[in-house]
């Protein structure tokens, strides 16, 4: 607690002692470092209204980066609407269907919210010099991915060796292997859509037939990964940084992770955020977000992966580039009626 309450006050204090510098149009930020990530150092102040719809996510730890920004900007008024993330995204719609709009800007910790609000043509167009300190691979014209968390198999080391997990997602339901999984989360669920947008819809339906044979279901993915490390399965699914906060706090923790090739059981999803309103404001609040300093607190502290260049991966966790995730638009992972009806006809929902 003492440790994280040092790392949150430096994180505050690194808003806090930077220097403001002129407000600057959206227009002028073109620059030899576009590419790379911004220090809050280089940011414009902050001045004026906005109101903030923000899903659910990491604890307190989006709370804190919200106050550190209103800590630096004194002049600035920023409103938030917490809720789940899904829910938030149909509001959104249901907002501008009835001619209202009450958002400003957008924090989703899922991409199918997001890509279900662009999809509804109410997302703004983002600035080539924004998008390009993004990753490639995440660079997308309305909607900046904010932080990525990878589908990993997380197993247990007494259990189980790393040559017995296959390194396919679908050959796990052939495999003699116990499984935890957590059906009703909504990380699991966008994964199979996932799954069902690569591999077809019967692929998926087979697929979750075979590993309901063997699955333990747990209420969510920090419930899979203690279930792992107590030797109730052999292994699970779940995303990278549930493994990762239960070993910061128990080194000698019985789990590690394993990953797959090229399919939904690596997908790197992402929370992400877009401008819903006019002006410069709602886009220089999400370079924010996209600096170095809140990059590195959400890795250090969440786990979570940076996806701006020049910014480390959290400890614990291969390189991006040592991965192969699956070449997919996270925007599709939007279409998650299908999915929850497979899943209810399949019936592990």
């Amino acid at each position: 607690m003492q440790r994280r309450a040092f790392l949150r006050s430096a994180c505050l204090n690194s808003f806090a002692v930077a220097g403001a510098v002129g407000c600057l149009p959206v227009s002028a930020w073109a620059s030899d470092t576009e590419n790379m990530a911004l220090s809050v150092e280089q940011l414009p102040p902050l001045e004026g209204d906005l109101t903030l719809y923000l899903g659910r996510g990491e604890g307190g730890l989006y709370e804190n980066v919200l106050e550190a920004i209103r800590k630096r900007n004194p002049k600035f008024n920023l409103q938030v609407r917490r809720g789940v993330t899904a829910a938030l995204a149909n509001t959104i719609v249901a907002e501008s269907k009835a001619g209202v709009r009450r958002a400003d800007v957008f924090w989703a910790v899922d991409s199918g919210a997001i890509g279900l609000v662009a999809d509804a043509g109410l997302a703004r167009p983002l600035p080539a010099a924004l998008s390009g300190q993004l990753k490639p691979g995440f660079q997308y014209p309305q909607w900046a991915p904010v932080t990525g968390r990878i589908r990993t198999l997380p197993y247990n080391t007494e259990r189980v060796t790393p040559e017995r997990i296959p390194d396919s997602v679908m050959a796990l339901a052939d495999s003699d292997l116990s499984i935890g999984w957590a059906p009703a989360y909504a990380s699991f669920q966008s994964f199979v859509t996932a799954m069902r947008l690569l591999e077809g819809e019967q692929a998926t339906a087979d697929w979750l037939k075979g590993v309901s044979e063997r699955a333990r279901s747990y209420a969510g993915e920090l419930g899979v990964v203690m279930g792992v490390e107590r030797g109730e399965v052999d292994i699970g699914f779940a995303n990278h940084y549930y493994t990762l906060r239960l070993k910061s706090g128990k080194p000698e923790a019985k789990v590690d992770l394993a990953f797959t090739n090229n399919d939904a059981g690596c997908l790197v999803n992402a929370s992400g955020i877009l401008a819903l309103s006019e002006g410069d404001l709602p886009i220089n609040f999400i370079r924010y977000l996209l600096t170095r300093e809140v990059q590195s607190y959400l890795a250090r502290e969440a786990y979570e992966i940076p996806l701006v260049n020049g910014v480390q991966p959290p400890q614990g966790l291969p390189a991006l580039s040592a991965i192969s995730p699956p070449k997919l638009d996270l925007t599709q992972l939007a279409d998650l009626r299908p999915t929850l009806n497979l899943m209810r006809r399949v019936g592990v929902l």
